[in-house]
């Protein structure tokens, strides 16, 4: 119950846990069970809280998040309704944020060169292709 009250744990990350402590399957389902009875275990304020502090605190994409939310095995209605976290307004803002920060930081003089290293590290983080372009085409004439 600590381990799941310091912060949000996903079911793998539980499991994993329980695994390293060699607890027998019988007493890792029990455990589980238990957990998510007295809501120490949910899936779903996991993933709203995985995203929010990922988009916020380290600025990633959707197709990041998404990916590393399949990793820790969250089922797509889950990670569909966690996405809700993001607002459509914030996340063009930060992206056109993080677009201009990296602009200021290339030493780049040709245009190509410098949209291709933007374009390249924008869908590093997780931008989805269509938005990245659209930004880097405003950004570099």
């Amino acid at each position: 119950m600590q381990y799941c009250a310091y912060r949000d744990r996903s079911q793998k990350e539980v499991e994993n846990k329980l695994l390293e402590m060699r607890m027998i399957p019988e007493a890792r389902e029990q455990i589980i069970i238990k957990l998510m009875q007295e809501d120490f275990l949910n899936e779903e304020r996991f993933a709203r809280s995985f995203v929010r502090g990922k988009f916020r605190i380290k600025k990633w994409g959707r197709h990041k998040i998404i990916q590393e939310l399949r990793l820790r095995e969250i089922s797509s209605p889950i990670i569909k309704l966690a996405l809700t976290e993001i607002s459509e307004k914030e996340y063009k803002s930060t992206l056109y944020t993080l677009a201009e920060k990296k602009l200021n930081l290339l030493r780049e003089i040709n245009p190509m060169k410098r949209k291709k290293k933007l374009t390249d590290h924008l869908l590093q983080k997780g931008y989805e292709a269509g938005l990245v372009f659209e930004v880097a085409a405003d950004l570099i004439p």
